[in-house]
């Protein structure tokens, strides 16, 4: 773990401008994500949420800015290096249904021992205390073919914490998933983020989830604008402009208003 102040962001964004060639779906991004804190990047469908996440994690380079992990400008860092600071968990379905459960978890070692490396004892011990910590250590011996969609989304969650990095990003980590699995997965990532440490980092759609739960929101709005921001912060914001706040401008343009008695939109009232 990297020795940091208490106050260090993990994850930092300075006048981000992100897309493709002349493409810019995120404009002069101001942000941060601290260790401890469970980050929400909420928006809609093509506002630039997974261009963005894609960015923050060096897939994509930033059109303006810097995008920083762990202290490190990511442009700037090998692949090797990054995955040590960094873990990611897609919306892509992992094709693993030969594997056991606890062989998917241990490819999370993968910075350390080389995709096809072997496994020592340390190893071993990280990958079952990243099991224990999702409530996965039952499930050690299953295939993977055998899991339901939530226990596979708790099974790639594990890897992410067995890859050891202060930092873990997910791409609408719930998308699939039943109502009590959504809730489940986003009360386990809250808990590691508490509990281990951890800076994390996720996309949803899911306002009222991300406004009971987070530390912080990302709000990009169509306009390329991302707000970072407490969800206390945001309410206020809304009910004290009415119209022109972020929530106000997250669907602008749609026939939704945002209903701050239940955290979340609803259709506008004629």
């Amino acid at each position: 773990m990297l020795e940091m102040g208490e106050n260090y962001p993990l994850i930092e964004l300075r006048g981000l401008s992100a897309g493709y060639g002349r493409k810019v779906l995120v404009v002069g991004a101001m942000a941060q994500v601290h260790a401890g804190e469970m980050v929400t990047l909420l928006g809609a469908n093509g506002a630039g949420k997974s261009t963005l996440l894609k960015t923050v994690c060096g897939e994509i380079a930033p059109l303006c800015g810097e995008a920083f992990v762990g202290g490190r400008n990511t442009r700037k860092v090998s692949r090797q290096e990054l995955a040590k600071l960094l873990a990611v968990v897609n919306t892509d379905r992992v094709e693993a249904d030969g594997l056991t459960v606890r062989e998917l978890v241990g490819m999370g070692r993968y910075p350390y021992t080389g995709f096809f490396g072997r496994l020592d004892l340390e190893d071993y011990r990280i990958v079952d205390e990243a099991l224990e910590a999702v409530g996965m250590s039952a499930y050690a011996s299953r295939g993977v073919s055998s899991l339901s969609d939530g226990e596979r989304q708790k099974t790639m969650v594990a890897r992410a914490l067995a890859q050891s990095t202060p930092v873990i990003v997910l791409d609408e980590p719930t998308a699939f998933l039943d109502v009590a699995s959504r809730v489940e997965l986003n009360a386990l990532l809250c808990s590691l983020a508490q509990k281990e440490g951890k800076a994390v980092l996720m996309t949803s759609h899911d306002v009222a989830q991300a406004l009971e739960q987070s530390s912080r929101v990302w709000l990009l709005t169509g306009d390329g604008k991302l707000t970072d921001a407490s969800p206390g912060e945001l309410i206020a914001a809304h009910e004290s402009h009415r119209e022109g706040s972020p929530l106000d401008l997250l669907f602008k343009g749609r026939a939704v208003e945002f209903d701050a008695r239940r955290l979340d939109y609803r259709a506008k009232l004629r």
